[in-house]
């Protein structure tokens, strides 16, 4: 069974498609990037995908769930980290923790390994408002890790962070997917994609323009061994500046 399963998926707004009839599917265990220009659709897709949004037409199966008519059977299966970090900075990483297990129907003893799992267990009493932003994405991924599910959405993971912690975050998501996790990762940083992901694609107004790995995208754009994933990315999204 695939972990995400999408077909001819759409979705209108006021007379505007925003995702154009895509489809894909995204093996269990791999890290996937699913890359575009800002307005694209990704974001649409992947409120589509985690239950947030209805599609036009067309349909999606996510941990084998249908994303319209077994919303609540998905919910526990995956887990979603947004661009914006939504945290209550008034409240420790570990209360932060424990609100959303009870929320969530988790064991609250679940807190303290997930804080583990994040690096996180020395600074656990500390409100959060005091945390850098590398911290608070830990924080984010731990809280989408409480209740152990299937798939993992990372959106744009380690926006704002310094090399050293981006570099660091993106080591530990590497080890989810050696435990099996499916990660779905929206990225703007191509060699982030390209160091990271086992496959990604590229959607641009819409539609997905190509899908493979990051080495097979940039050996079908040449035999120039400089050509790189941002390279493939800019010449088939378009170059706004010409």
């Amino acid at each position: 069974m695939k972990a995400i399963e999408v077909s001819n998926l759409t979705r209108d707004y006021n007379g505007l498609r925003a995702v154009d009839g895509i489809s894909f599917s995204v093996d269990q265990g791999e890290i996937f990037g699913f890359l575009g220009p800002n307005g694209a659709g990704k974001t649409t897709t992947i409120k589509i995908l985690t239950g947030q949004l209805r599609p036009t037409s067309g349909w999606a199966c996510v941990a084998g769930c249908n994303v319209v008519t077994e919303r609540e059977a998905l919910k526990p299966q995956i887990g979603v980290v947004f661009e914006h970090q939504n945290i209550y900075e008034s409240l420790s990483s570990r209360d932060n923790l424990v609100f959303a297990a009870r929320l969530y129907g988790v064991d609250t003893r679940a807190v303290d390994g997930a804080l583990e799992q994040v690096g996180l267990s020395d600074r656990s009493r500390e409100k959060t408002q005091k945390f850098s932003n590398g911290m608070k994405q830990r924080l984010l991924i731990a809280r989408a890790l409480l209740h152990r599910p299937k798939v993992l959405f990372l959106d744009e993971p380690t926006r704002g962070l310094d090399p050293h912690v981006a570099r660091e975050l993106r080591g530990f998501i590497a080890g989810l997917a050696d435990q099996g996790v499916t990660v779905f990762l929206t990225t703007h940083y191509m060699e982030e994609a390209d160091r990271l992901c086992d496959r990604v694609a590229i959607i641009d107004c819409g539609r997905i323009v190509a899908i493979n790995s990051p080495e097979s995208l940039k050996g079908n754009h040449g035999q120039d061994q400089t050509i790189t994933l941002e390279d493939v990315f800019v010449e088939l999204t378009g170059n706004i500046f010409q």
